[in-house]
């Protein structure tokens, strides 16, 4: 490995997405058990990569250290713990198998068409629809990873509420998927319309 290639590795928003990557077998292992304290744990560790999703991307801009491995890494680091995570729900009857089928054919077809695009130097901009889907989907994911019943103080005298996670992670769940949906045909509409001009 060269010098270039050294440095553009080991800057600190890269080694950010590479933390998050290594979140990813942490994560399956703590969800071979059902147990409030494994999913309390996954659903930490699940949310720590969330901030350093925002935070890697944010130094990035910030320092100007946009690099080519940033660029293939952040999303690959994104899809891998998200998948992970909804993949080991699927036993565990938090997540049914044919939602999670259509967020990952969604995001096949859409990185497909992506690649497409790129090879041939077109380039379709990116709704906020794409967005707003990645937050409700950490949300639920996070929510969904905690499941049990749990007691969250809230208000000016914090007082106690009782919070239902598994069916707060179910609303934004399948939020989530309607928007996954909905920005992936938007894509799809942009895209065939690029084509015919």
């Amino acid at each position: 490995m060269n010098m270039k290639q050294n440095k553009m590795m080991n800057n600190l928003p890269n080694m950010l997405t590479l933390g998050r990557i290594a979140c990813v077998p942490l994560v399956l292992v703590l969800l071979f058990s059902d147990s409030r304290q494994s999913g309390f744990w996954a659903a930490t560790i699940f949310s720590v990569a969330c901030v350093t999703d925002w935070l890697d991307g944010y130094l990035a801009r910030k320092w100007g250290i946009v690099t080519v491995m940033g660029k293939f890494l952040d999303p690959l680091a994104d899809k891998l713990i998200v998948v992970a995570a909804l993949i080991m729900m699927i036993p565990l009857g938090r997540v049914p198998a044919w939602a999670v089928f259509l967020i990952i054919a969604r995001d096949t077809l859409i990185g497909g068409l992506r690649s497409v695009a790129s090879s041939e130097g077109i380039v379709i901009a990116a709704s906020d629809l794409g967005k707003y889907k990645t937050i409700l989907q950490m949300v639920a994911i996070i929510a969904l990873l905690l499941h049990y019943d749990y007691y969250w103080l809230f208000g000016l005298r914090w007082e106690l509420f009782h919070v239902d996670m598994h069916f707060v992670g179910t609303v934004f769940f399948y939020a989530s998927l309607a928007l996954t949906l909905w920005s992936g045909g938007d894509y799809l509409i942009k895209f065939f319309r690029v084509l015919k001009r």
